[in-house]
């Protein structure tokens, strides 16, 4: 098993891709703290989890609010001593459509939950980090921060700005063993998906299919199989890349 006896914190595991990488994680050996705002959809995935044979809590936190994101981390160690992996993956995003049409309600959101959460989760988790000899945090980027496209501005602005938060924290928490990636993947069928098209309808899933190489949006599955990789052991000399999971699409 490839995360035996690991510790992950998978934000948004509610569902999509974060549901995706807290299944994949747990089968390959990781005990699975599913964090998300939707309690039904966290509750589900752990329990999933813990029917499967694995070990999983859920914990319930908004991830733009510090108080949450501290009693997340301090649930996570009371419930399993120790954390080893932070997955940043809980997203927010406005409707396709033109960047002046976004309030300000809308942008202040979508930085707090895509940008402002990496920022608080690593003042909780890279102390502990610190104490234990290092640790892995894995972000949740996008195609979209390093091949933007109109009509998704403001989401596409705040996963330029995992991106390069991703790249500068990796180095400056290199010598504490701690090593930082994102990953980038092309629009999947989550339950954002409808909002990155501007709506769900064939033609809009047609145009989006069509702009990637090898055909199909992502699935979970092919998400949690690239943080499988960047979290484990395998990766241990892989710091500050932005992971590309998207079928061509940034070519």
């Amino acid at each position: 098993m490839r995360l035996k006896d690991k510790v992950a914190i998978v934000t948004g595991g509610g569902s999509g891709f974060g549901e995706g990488i807290a299944r994949r994680f747990a089968a390959e050996g990781a005990k699975i703290v599913v964090n998300d705002i939707n309690v039904a959809g966290g509750e589900r995935v752990a329990n999933a989890v813990k029917q499967a044979g694995g070990q999983a809590i859920f914990a319930k936190a908004d991830v733009a609010k510090a108080a949450d994101v501290k009693a997340m981390v301090g649930a996570t160690l009371d419930a399993f001593g120790r954390v080893d992996i932070m997955v940043n993956n809980a997203g927010y995003t406005h409707r396709n459509q033109s960047m002046l049409n976004v309030d300000e309600t809308m942008f202040d959101r979508i930085f707090a939950v895509n940008v402002k959460a990496i920022y608080l989760a690593a003042l909780e988790v890279i102390p502990v980090f610190r104490r234990q000899g290092g640790g892995v945090i894995l972000n949740t980027a996008s195609t979209a921060g390093l091949r933007p496209r109109p009509g998704l501005t403001l989401y596409n602005a705040s996963k330029g700005a995992a991106i390069t938060m991703t790249k500068s924290m990796a180095v400056e928490f290199a010598p504490d063993r701690i090593r930082v990636n994102c990953l980038c993947p092309v629009a999947g069928d989550t339950p954002m998906l409808a909002d990155f098209m501007g709506g769900d309808t064939p033609e809009n899933r047609a145009r989006f299919k069509a702009s990637v190489p090898l055909g199909r949006f992502s699935m979970p599955e092919d998400i949690a199989n690239a943080a499988l990789y960047l979290c484990s052991d395998e990766a241990n000399f892989i710091t500050g890349t932005a992971f590309e999971v998207d079928g061509g699409r940034c070519i």
